[in-house]
């Protein structure tokens, strides 16, 4: 009769075992999908880049140095070899074309020129994606760390090697938590 309640005892624990590990593995899952999107969203925009910097140059001759800034910060996104390092160069990216932005303000007839406003909104309306896609990945990221730190699955976990060093939340740089100077 003992030997009946131990082999269920076993059985239980094996099942929950189980269970807890392919939580794991569905959530390890669910935030690379979500960094995917990132990607996604982010190439996109990189697609954008050159256009734009083409249609302002025309217009912006001697703001080469915006224009190069610009660029320089989209290859390095490009060249980002980790979500780190993504996150990164996609702020100094981010920088990079709000300066950009700033510099055909002096412009009018780049402001009126339809493939420039085309752009713009096709950029704008991409970086509305990448926002939303980093909020979809925090909260799956949270999930993820949540059930891999909290007990007893905490204990599954460190034994097949879940980390949550997988899922690093995207976090707003110093620059932009800034109070933005506003003068009259």
């Amino acid at each position: 009769m003992i030997i009946y309640i131990i082999i269920g005892v076993v059985v239980v624990l094996l099942l929950y075992v189980v269970g807890v590990y392919n939580k794991l593995v569905k959530l390890r899952n669910m935030v690379k999908d979500q960094w995917s999107q990132i990607e996604i969203v982010l190439k996109r925009r990189a697609d954008l880049i050159p256009n734009l910097v083409e249609t302002v140059k025309g217009y912006a001759k001697h703001e080469s140095e915006t224009l190069t800034a610009v660029i320089d910060a989209r290859n390095k996104v490009a060249a980002a070899t980790s979500p780190q390092d993504e996150m990164k160069a996609s702020a100094e990216l981010n920088g990079a074309l709000g300066r950009l932005f700033a510099v055909s303000e002096s412009y009018p007839e780049l402001k009126a020129n339809t493939n420039f406003l085309q752009l713009q909104t096709q950029l704008n309306e991409t970086e509305d994606k990448i926002t939303y896609s980093r909020q979809f990945y925090n909260d799956t990221a949270l999930k993820y760390r949540n059930a891999i730190e909290t007990f007893p699955a905490n204990i599954i976990a460190g034994m097949f090697g879940f980390n949550s060093n997988e899922a690093l939340f995207f976090e707003a740089d110093a620059q932009d938590k800034e109070v933005p100077k506003v003068s009259f």
